[in-house]
């Protein structure tokens, strides 16, 4: 997807999931307040709130009234479990494909 396709507060959303994945936002961290956020990404403290809004129903960050919005335990736990299951993925292809070379070799020495 183009960044021209992607709606302000999607590049928003995509920025906190991938500082999360990266781990420069961990568990509790303090996201920037809604003026930060939106002075850095140009754009209506509205789109930054509709950001926030998709960040809270996919269970990413909680927030409390006049203290801020938080990064949830859980956010991160996801990504680690995803990160584990991707490996387990890359791990799983690798042995399948040592498995088809020495099949071919096998083949070729014969």
């Amino acid at each position: 997807m183009s960044d021209e396709a992607v709606q302000p507060y999607q590049r928003i959303v995509q920025d906190v999931r991938n500082k999360i994945r990266t781990r420069e936002l961990a568990a509790g961290a303090k996201l920037p307040s809604t003026r930060e956020l939106s002075d850095t990404y140009g754009v209506a403290p509205g789109t930054v709130q509709r950001a926030l809004t998709e960040l809270r129903t996919a269970g990413l960050i909680y927030s409390h009234q006049g203290r801020g919005s938080f990064v949830t335990e859980a956010a991160v736990e996801s990504v680690e479990d995803s990160t584990a299951r991707a490996l387990r993925r890359l791990e799983e292809q690798v042995a399948d494909l040592s498995r088809r070379l020495e099949m071919i070799e096998k083949g070729c020495s014969t």
